[in-house]
């Protein structure tokens, strides 16, 4: 049974404690641990991060099948196109236009859903990391939600949180010190979701905007573009929470880093 306050290591008390937690709670009873390393305040994030994962999952695959559906009406298009003139079979296009718009709402779903639960697991790994390492944040625990609604804001400031999450996360021996933790994964992941949606933007309104035949082509060459990005960067989010999520495990095991006492 795991502990039931950090959920990270195994219980050991009889109210369900494990070593660390149980220190750290009489530690802090008997005033000679400061308030911020509170080590019985942290939750696993392993639980959310499965989740997180499958629905990631979920979203590439949704994007494939965009893809695929793209593909289709792309090459009915360029069949009919005839000297600069479309002419494409009525109900052949009503198939095809049903199905790209289907596989679009099915995108939207997925997405949704694992947005959500992402920002749930953001938060968690962002409290988490308080504990770690209160100093390493230059935003409250709050942006781990807010950040990601600002207008034009949110193109970096959840990076600015998941920039200190990493931080307190990383190993205390770390060559360089924490903040030399390597972040390739880290600024990956968000280079690629900063592509992915601003150029899905610029696709999605060069596809509603077309009124030729070449103009319609090329936008759903753009949307399928932007569609395999979205894969990439999925695949890159996978990865990017499943390391944290296992740095915060590890952190977890070594305890807080020590504060010093105010006089």
């Amino acid at each position: 049974m795991l502990c039931s306050l950090c959920g990270t290591r195994p219980a050991s008390t009889a109210d369900g404690r494990c070593t660390v937690c149980a220190a750290t709670h009489r530690a802090r009873a008997g005033g000679l641990m400061p308030t911020p390393a509170r080590l019985d305040a942290l939750r696993s994030p392993v639980g959310l991060s499965k989740a997180v994962c499958v629905l990631l999952g979920a979203a590439a695959v949704a994007d494939v099948l965009a893809i695929a559906a793209g593909i289709h009406t792309r090459m009915l298009l360029a069949d009919g196109l005839d000297g600069g003139f479309l002419a494409v079979d009525e109900e052949a296009w009503d198939r095809a236009d049903m199905l790209y718009r289907a596989a679009d709402r099915l995108q939207a779903l997925t997405f949704l859903v694992c947005a959500v639960v992402f920002v749930v697991w953001f938060r968690r790994v962002r409290l988490n990391a308080e504990v770690f390492d209160p100093r390493a944040h230059s935003m409250v625990p709050g942006w781990a939600i807010g950040a990601w609604f600002v207008p034009v804001g949110n193109f970096w400031l959840p990076y600015r949180v998941a920039s200190g999450v990493w931080t307190a996360s990383a190993p205390a021996d770390t060559p360089g010190g924490r903040s030399a933790a390597p972040r390739g994964l880290l600024n990956g992941w968000w280079a690629a979701f900063l592509a992915a949606e601003i150029l899905s933007q610029v696709g999605s309104r060069a596809y509603e905007a077309a009124e030729t035949g070449e103009k319609i082509i090329d936008g759903l060459d753009m949307i399928a573009f932007c569609d395999a990005l979205e894969v990439g960067a999925a695949v890159l989010a996978i990865l990017f929470v499943r390391r944290l999520t296992a740095m915060q495990t590890l952190r977890a095991m070594t305890g807080p880093l020590p504060v010093e006492r105010a006089h």
